[in-house]
């Protein structure tokens, strides 16, 4: 990239495919982009020179808990629903809405770092986390989580109440009707989520088909698999974005393909809770919407959605051959793939989209030699390589930092100790 322009922004000769194109960045936007653009169309902006960067689009998590950093490494090895019930809510169960905000601003800081500039939250004590995302500059679709065995009733009418009113939105913040998981979430409940989710257009998201346990449980149940009853109660279309998706039969791929619903796969969490692999080259052979998304930290045990990329092209290749997935692809599953399925026009750097990307170093020890861009960055690289990051047509971070980031790791830390001592 050769420069840009921040209005604004000139990116001079920073352009992803090239790598020597300018890049100009009005506003939230990306307005033009050219081989070269004279300073004097710039009029005023901030140039940043691109001489050894290259432009890429920034990635998108689409499914993450994200004040789950403060447990990180709590309770690892061991299965879903054992480190579920008997770990992980009982430790979220002492959560103030201080801790969430403290683990939320982690989260983001460490997002930031490897790139993401957008990720789908499914927490509690949502308030603290919206804060957070509104300063530090990023973007978020902040769930309203429903499950009403670890919910009050009155605090699920709070809950309702709160979508109903759009409490919060804003430019870069979004609500999103989540119900939890078919097997945390009666049925009268998942139905009234489903009204709401219509009554006020909003999407909804879920864990769904995540476990064998959670398929056979959801058949003793029900009579059906999770997208057969998603299916029943009138959620099954292209408003629902789920999660996981690890175990899902011929047919539920058939219905879920038809319904245009979103899927967005979390490997590295899946392998690391022993949960499964999600059969992404049959999910690409039905052409089902395909997004990544990390899952927490304390399953993952990182938001770096760079390694869930990877990790999907590699799975993708031991089933369906070394072709299927390639390099180019994999990168779209990450971050355009995901925008769109929240229904933002990002994650490519082109003209009228929003300017949200990385300013890679193509000095970088894992970018050199550079016979192909985008398979340096997909196989090779890492967030070792990100320099900058810009969001909403602005830096959120700038040569690798981000401010107040030492504190906001001690604050985590320190925070994270006393509730496991607490816990003990």
């Amino acid at each position: 990239m050769s420069k840009i322009l921040l209005k604004s922004v000139l990116l001079q000769s920073a352009g992803e495919k090239t790598c020597h194109k300018d890049v100009l960045i009005e506003g939230n936007q990306y307005s033009k982009i050219a081989e070269s653009i004279p300073l004097e169309c710039s009029q005023g902006a901030e140039v940043v020179e691109g001489k050894n960067f290259a432009l890429m689009p920034a990635f998108y998590n689409g499914h993450t808990h994200a004040a789950m950093t403060l447990l990180r490494g709590y309770a690892d090895d061991m299965e879903l629903s054992k480190w579920l019930n008997q770990y992980i809510w009982p430790f979220e169960g002492k959560l103030t809405a201080e801790d969430i905000e403290i683990g939320s601003r982690l989260a983001v800081l460490e997002m930031i770092k490897s790139g993401t500039v957008f990720f789908s939250d499914m927490y509690w004590h949502r308030e603290q986390t919206m804060k957070v995302v509104e300063e530090m500059g990023i973007r978020a679709s902040i769930g309203v989580t429903i499950s009403d065995t670890l919910i009050s009733p009155e605090g699920l009418k709070k809950n309702f109440e709160f979508l109903t009113n759009h409490v919060g939105e804003s430019e870069r913040v979004k609500l999103v009707v989540m119900p939890h998981s078919v097997y945390a979430v009666s049925l009268p409940c998942l139905e009234n989520c489903v009204a709401a989710a219509k009554a006020e257009n909003y999407l909804m998201h879920i864990h769904l088909s995540e476990t064998t346990k959670e398929m056979n449980d959801c058949k003793a149940q029900y009579g059906c698999t999770p997208v057969e009853l998603m299916q029943r109660i009138g959620a099954l279309n292209e408003n629902l974005v789920a999660a996981h998706c690890v175990h899902f039969t011929d047919a539920d791929m058939e219905l879920f393909a038809r319904a245009g619903a979103k899927a967005i796969l979390n490997p590295c969490s899946n392998l690391k809770l022993g949960s499964g692999i999600p059969p992404i080259a049959k999910f690409l052979e039905k052409k089902i919407p395909l997004g990544l998304g990390t899952d927490g930290d304390s399953s993952n045990n990182n938001l770096d959605m760079h390694e869930d990329m990877k990790f999907a092209a590699l799975l993708a290749k031991v089933q369906g051959g070394v072709e299927c997935l390639p390099a180019h692809d994999a990168l779209k599953l990450a971050t355009e793939n995901v925008a769109a399925a929240y229904g933002i026009k990002a994650g490519r750097v082109e003209e009228g989209w929003l300017a949200d990307g990385l300013l890679v170093r193509l000095d970088n020890e894992r970018m050199a030699p550079c016979h192909d861009l985008i398979s340096n960055w997909v196989y090779a690289a890492g967030s070792c390589a990100i320099d900058s990051v810009i969001c909403n047509g602005k830096f959120v971070m700038r040569g690798g930092h981000v401010d107040g980031e030492a504190e906001i790791v001690a604050a985590a830390s320190a925070r994270a100790y006393k509730l496991a001592s607490a816990s003990n």
